[in-house]
């Protein structure tokens, strides 16, 4: 089978296209063939070297497919089901990958596998950021920074369907039609405005009870800034680089703020949380409540120039690669 391997980190150019053995599931796992995998920031963090990974390996922690094969053990699944993965050994930039059953949930009709592909790491985050991190209720106001990214789009989707007030800062007038069109009831262009005086005017002075913040470096500072006394700090993500190191003194000067490194691993840590958010996340999208917006695909041989564009911060939307 064909798959993307990396030998040495680097820049997008180690992302190779290779032969190599089709893998066959152990006790307790599935063969899944990829239709569409994922291409997420830790996928680029891990390439690069600042993720530490054994070489070679071969990246992809969210694919979507048919299972193809059974291992030993294995209930509750048979050869030819749809399903849709998140999993931190996936190696899901292939022609096929192994799996934990556990690991996989089943499609539901009207949920395409590209459509799954997009939304399970991205949306479960949106999920637990939403409704666990900051569990968000009528009358808290929040800020979405890259609210046209991937996780953006679906975390002021589901802001809203919370009944909160969103905020989004984005960096291009497309991008803030996007994000309006997901919910945002304000955007803010940083490139053209500082984003937290412009938040403390929306907010009459008063902050914001959540900042979700996936870019890290370049706002992390200012974000503080814009939190109401005893509001959070929610940084999920590095985009713009690691945030320098932090005295916590500075969380009592700007109003005994909350502050939390999340990860996805750690709220999809049981079955039932697994089964739950990404249920949630399918019924809203057969209902029509949910959108999950694919930017574009590219086929396997083409990986470094998704690894590209989305370094690059032009996607809105979700990149997939389709073998």
């Amino acid at each position: 089978m064909k798959a993307v391997r990396v030998h040495a980190t680097g820049g997008p150019e180690v992302l190779q296209l290779e032969d190599v053995p089709t893998p066959s599931p152990g006790p307790g796992e599935v063969l899944i063939r990829v239709e569409a995998a994922g291409v997420n920031f830790i996928d680029l963090y891990q390439r690069a070297g600042a993720y530490k990974v054994a070489t070679p390996f071969v990246p992809g922690q969210e694919a979507a497919g048919r299972i193809a094969a059974l291992g030993a053990g294995v209930t509750g699944c048979t050869v030819g089901d749809r399903v849709g993965c998140y999993y931190g050994g996936l190696s899901g930039y292939a022609e096929s990958a192994i799996a934990p059953a556990d690991k996989v949930v089943p499609l539901p009709d009207g949920v395409t596998t590209a459509q799954a592909a997009a939304v399970l790491l991205q949306g479960m985050t949106a999920h637990y950021l939403a409704c666990t991190t900051y569990p968000l209720r009528p009358g808290d106001t929040c800020v979405v920074h890259a609210a046209a990214g991937g996780v953006g789009l679906l975390l002021c989707q589901l802001a809203k369907r919370c009944g909160a007030r969103v905020i989004g800062t984005v960096s291009t007038a497309a991008k803030a039609a996007l994000a309006r069109a997901a919910g945002a009831d304000e955007v803010i262009r940083y490139t053209e405005t500082d984003f937290a005086i412009e938040v403390k005017r929306l907010t009459g002075g008063k902050g914001v009870q959540v900042v979700y913040d996936s870019v890290g470096k370049t706002t992390f500072t200012a974000g503080l800034g814009c939190i109401a006394p005893r509001g959070m700090m929610v940084l999920f993500g590095q985009s713009s680089g690691a945030v320098e190191p932090l005295d916590p003194q500075v969380l009592n000067h700007r109003g005994s703020l909350f502050l939390t490194r999340p990860t996805l691993g750690h709220y999809v840590a049981t079955r039932a949380e697994l089964e739950q958010r990404s249920g949630d996340l399918f019924r809203w999208m057969q209902e029509g409540t949910l959108r999950v917006r694919i930017d574009r695909e590219f086929p396997l041989a083409r990986a470094g120039e998704a690894h590209a564009a989305l370094a690059g911060r032009g996607t809105t939307g979700k990149v997939l690669l389709v073998p």
